[in-house]
């Protein structure tokens, strides 16, 4: 997940660098949306292993 994040946060950056800033909108959304995703599957996996007594790191 965060590899595509990743993934389309440079080519949000190319795509900009380059003008073509309908398609560098699009791909930073994606971006973010895929990060944040990123983060809430995180923290959610944080949380249960805590619960169920193991190590989170």
């Amino acid at each position: 997940m965060l590899g595509w994040a990743i993934v389309f946060a440079v080519l949000a950056l190319g795509a900009g660098y380059l003008g073509f800033m309908g398609l560098a909108g699009l791909a930073a959304t994606i971006a973010k949306v895929l990060f944040v995703i990123f983060l809430v599957l995180l923290v959610a996996s944080f949380v249960v292993r805590a619960i169920r007594g193991q190590s989170v790191v």
